[in-house]
């Protein structure tokens, strides 16, 4: 099982989306920003480097808003999304296609990883 970790972050009613690079897995769906943890990190410890190193900004994490497991038929992933804020920098596209603010209600209009399905339920019930 890979240890992923994700970000949900706010500003104000929308949270951050990032679109997969074409030519990774699952290419041009929508996800948290994130990544694997590597060997000797602490999740927070890998939040906080996936996120420099794909949006060029510095995080502070927060509370855990939900963890799901979801088996792919390349990897089964525990993946753990944390509530982050943005301490310093602008979010840029180093690593994705896309980054766009969206709303709760105009989460269908993304097709995102299957392994987000279960969170973006919740937050759909939850905003």
């Amino acid at each position: 099982m890979t240890e992923v970790v994700a970000a949900l972050i706010w500003d104000e009613d929308r949270f951050m989306a990032c679109q997969r690079p074409a030519r990774k897995a699952r290419g041009l769906l929508w996800e948290f920003v994130g990544g694997k943890v590597e060997p000797g990190e602490t999740k927070e410890e890998a939040l906080i480097r996936e996120c420099k190193e794909e949006l060029g900004v510095t995080i502070t994490v927060e509370d855990v808003f939900m963890e799901v497991e979801h088996v792919y038929p390349d990897l089964t992933v525990h993946l753990t999304l944390f509530h982050a804020k943005i301490a310093e920098g602008v979010p840029q596209k180093l690593e994705h296609n896309d980054i766009q603010w969206i709303t709760t209600k105009e989460i269908d209009k993304f097709a995102f990883c299957p392994a987000d399905e279960e969170i973006l339920k919740k937050l759909k019930q939850e905003r």
